[in-house]
Parts: C-alpha cells; structure tokens; sequence
C-alpha cells in the first residue's frame, strides 16, 4: 500500500467520503494556517471522525475545490472533495496542527452482485421519497462507488457512517446499506402512516373525548 510520511489531519464530527463534496467554515487558528498550505502548495489533507473524545483511525483525504469566502481575520469558507481512505499507521506531534504517517487504502476489485446494487438503489430512492427528497436516477450513474453516494444521506448514525467507511469495499459496504434500508424503511413508513393520521383528524377517534369537549 502507498503511504504518506506525513499528512495534516483535521479531526472533525463528520464523516467525508471519496467523492463527496463538503462545504467547511475554517475558524481556528492552526487549521486557517493547515488550510492555508495545502492550498498554496497543493498538497490534500486527512478528515478523520473525532467523537466522543475519540479520533478514528481510518479517514479520507480531502482536497479542496475553492475557497469560497475569506475573511480578514483569517477565516475562510472552502469546498473540499473526498479523494481516497486512509489508515492512520503513527501520530505527529502538534506543530502548530496534527499530521501524521498513513497508508491509503486501494478498492478491493472485488464487485457487488449487480441485483443487490440494484436492491440498495431501489431502497435509496424509496427513502429519498419518504423524506421528501428529489430523486434523480442519474445521481446512481457512472460511479465507481456507489455506496459512498448513499451513505451519506442515508439516515445513518455518525458510528454507522465510520463504520461504513471502514468496511473493506464496495461489496461490504452494499450488503451493509441493504440491511440497514430494509431496517429502517419501514420504520419510516410507519412513521409517515403516523403522521399523515394525525394531520387528517383535529385528534384521534379512538380515544374517548375529553371532559366538556361537546362528543357524546
């Protein structure tokens, strides 16, 4: 595997996967400075989940896009866009921001079974619907992986997105999004049912009148 002597790592509560496209507010000295450098020398750098306390070891490297907005303080809003994962093999001292050495991890070749890519297709669009989301066929097309596109609007916890992440490829993280849609859909569905019940009557019928409320 490729490695990297020595990436800046940015720890931060969100998950960025390849080929996903982040809008980010750079506020805090040494990460205006880390920023800073990789635009001027070109250079990526590595998002890593930090949660409770906790930075995960496996990441993706960002490159980024434009700089939207800069400030006079130093501030600045910047577009990044998920390149490759990477393993965090040893940590950096801070000096002024964390770096570290890190292998990237290369796609397995091995591809999902084209009817359970469908089958997660299939289940995205559904939950899109449920959501009230747009659904465009061609947001599925003519991409290498399109785990990555689901999963970051999938109605995922911030663990099960790491998790997803983590996941060796596109075969793991398919069969894992399969489960995960046929779990939740319906919970969706059952909760839209609840919902739309709700909208149609000023309260339910089935439960007996209040005091005084005019009903016999």
């Amino acid at each position: 595997m490729a490695t990297i002597s020595s990436l800046a790592i940015f720890p931060l509560g969100i998950v960025l996967y390849p080929h996903e496209r982040l809008p980010l507010h750079i506020f805090e000295p040494q990460y205006k400075e880390m920023i800073r450098t990789c635009v001027e020398d070109g250079v990526p750098f590595g998002m890593v989940l930090f949660d409770e306390g906790a930075t995960a070891d496996i990441g993706c490297t960002a490159k980024v896009v434009k700089v939207v907005s800069q400030y006079e303080d130093g501030r600045m809003d910047i577009l990044v866009e998920g390149l490759q994962r990477f393993r965090i093999l040893k940590m950096h001292p801070e000096n002024p921001y964390m770096t570290a050495e890190v292998e990237l991890i290369p796609e397995p070749p091995d591809a999902p079974e084209r009817d359970l890519k469908e089958r997660a297709i299939t289940q995205h669009m559904k939950l899109l619907e449920l959501a009230g989301r747009t659904v465009r066929p061609s947001l599925y097309q003519d991409v290498r992986e399109v785990s990555f596109v689901m999963a970051h609007n999938a109605g995922l916890t911030l663990r099960q997105k790491q998790q997803v992440l983590e996941l060796p490829g596109e075969k793991d993280r398919i069969a894992y999004l399969v489960d995960h849609f046929e779990e939740l859909i319906p919970r969706v569905e059952q909760m839209e049912g609840l919902k739309r019940k709700i909208q149609s009557n000023g309260h339910f019928k089935d439960f007996p009148p209040e005091e005084g409320d005019g009903e016999e």
